[in-house]
Formats: structure tokens, sequence, C-alpha cells
């Protein structure tokens, strides 16, 4: 069984902090399929539940093809970005049982800011990581925005192998929970 995660950059930058935590990270995964949503370049329009976009169909196709998600905000006057905002704002049935991760750029460790996308994502019946990772540009990156602070690096990849090995764990009771004609469980609300 084939496991994906679907990093989203939500930052409008060019060159965001939150992007390079969220691509170093996907770059550690190996055993898993990955790809990246640049909400910057590929922009939702404000949400509206009639929408029908071809940009709206594109992003959902990616957001249910997901086993795992890992989320990237900048820190935006203690909140997330509006564009992550926005991107979860379409999603609901999508993210159940599905596992998340988070990656705050933050000069103040990001904590509300992934705080509220925890909140979001549990409101959708998500298991969310019971941490996130910040990255302070200036302190942990150099002049060419490369990450040169070793602890971080190591954050990011236990994010990378956490992310996989307890999103297939979940994955895995999840799809067998809706298969099952067990009426007791979390995942029977979502049988077909």
């Amino acid at each position: 069984m084939t496991f994906k995660v679907l990093g989203v950059s939500s930052s409008t930058r060019e060159f965001s902090f939150s992007k390079i935590g969220l691509k170093t990270t996907i770059d550690k995964i190996k055993d898993s399929e990955t790809e990246l949503l640049d909400l910057r370049k590929t922009a939702l329009p404000m949400f509206s539940p009639n929408n029908t976009s071809e940009v709206v169909a594109k992003v959902t196709g990616m957001v249910k093809n997901a086993d795992a998600f890992i989320l990237a905000t900048p820190d935006y006057h203690g909140s997330m970005s509006g564009s992550m905002k926005n991107f979860l704002d379409y999603y609901w049935s999508e993210f159940a049982g599905k596992l998340f991760g988070y990656i705050c750029a933050s000069h103040e460790k990001g904590l509300t800011a992934m705080d509220q996308m925890r909140t979001s994502v549990r409101q959708c019946y998500g298991w969310s990581m019971p941490y996130g990772v910040s990255i302070n540009g200036d302190d942990d990156c150099d002049e060419n925005r490369n990450i040169t602070n070793d602890k971080l690096n190591i954050k990011l990849g236990m994010l990378a192998r956490d992310i996989t090995t307890y999103g297939k764990l979940i994955k895995e009771q999840f799809v067998k929970d809706l298969n099952d004609t067990n009426s007791n469980t979390f995942a029977s609300s979502y049988r077909s």
C-alpha cells in the first residue's frame, strides 16, 4: 500500500522560510510518495461552498489522494496565514482519519499559529502530531537561505520519519475500521 504525504506551503513570499522547512522535510521522506502544494503558485479562490473552478478541482484531487499532510505557514500576528486558513476552509471529511504535521516560520516559536491549525484539523476529525517545528530564518539559515541549524535539521528529519510512521498506522486502522461491520468505531460514520 503506497503512502502519500502532501506538503502545503501557505506563504505568499517568494523566499519563504516556512517553505524551506517544508521542502527540507519532504526531501527527508524516503519511504513514501510526496507532493508539494504551493499556495503561492496555486492560489485557491476565496472559499465558497459552490466553487468548482479548475484550481479547486485540482487541489481537491491532491487532498483526497493524500494520506497525511504537513502544513507550513508563516506566523502572522500569532496566527496562520490567510491562504492556509482559506485552504483549510475548503475541506472537512477529506481530512478525517489522516495525520497532520506542522511547520511555522516565526520569531516567536509559532505556537499559537500551530495551535490554530491543530484546532481546525481537529474540527475536521484529523489527527495531529503532538509537536510542531518552528523555523526562525534569521537564526536558522544563512544568507542563501540554507538551513545551518543542526538541531532544526534533526527536528525536520524527526517530523519526516514520524509523519510516515504514525500516519501509516492510523491509515491502516482507519481503513480496517471502514471495512468492518462494527458501528462503534470512529471510522464507521465515514462509510459510504
